[in-house]
């Protein structure tokens, strides 16, 4: 199984990152646990691919708005970056910068669902009397 993979691939780092920090490099540490992030993301991207092309025929069939669900899209992409991100920087033990990374994720994320939530404002309108 590749959860299985997965979760080994993540373990090992955890150690050997715990070890090299110990060793007075936690420099190298950080680097293990980015490069960490970045295979186990590479291992899923196929997975990711898979679920975008599904989505994206369920909103063929549906007539859903394409730019809606881009933006859709684009929010969860932004909520994942944004969480490996924060994680890589607590991991450093940068909490402060973590929270600043996070922040922005946010205020981001909600411009990008302005057009959203004013097409269903607009919606719920038309259907008060």
């Amino acid at each position: 199984m590749e959860i299985l993979r997965i979760v080994g691939i993540g373990i090992v780092s955890t150690i050997l990152a715990v070890l090299v920090r110990r060793s007075n490099s936690s420099e190298f540490a950080i680097f293990i646990s980015l490069a960490t992030g970045i295979i186990i993301f590479f291992m899923i991207m196929d997975k990711l691919v898979y679920v975008v092309d599904t989505l994206n025929q369920l909103v063929k069939k549906t007539n859903i708005q394409i730019t809606y669900f881009s933006t859709i899209l684009k929010i969860i992409g932004i909520a994942y970056i944004v969480e490996f991100g924060a994680q890589i920087s607590r991991d450093a033990g940068e909490d402060a910068i973590a929270s600043k990374i996070e922040l922005a994720g946010k205020v981001i994320i909600m411009v990008l669902a302005i057009p959203i939530m004013l097409a269903l404002l607009e919606l719920i309108i038309k259907l008060l009397p």
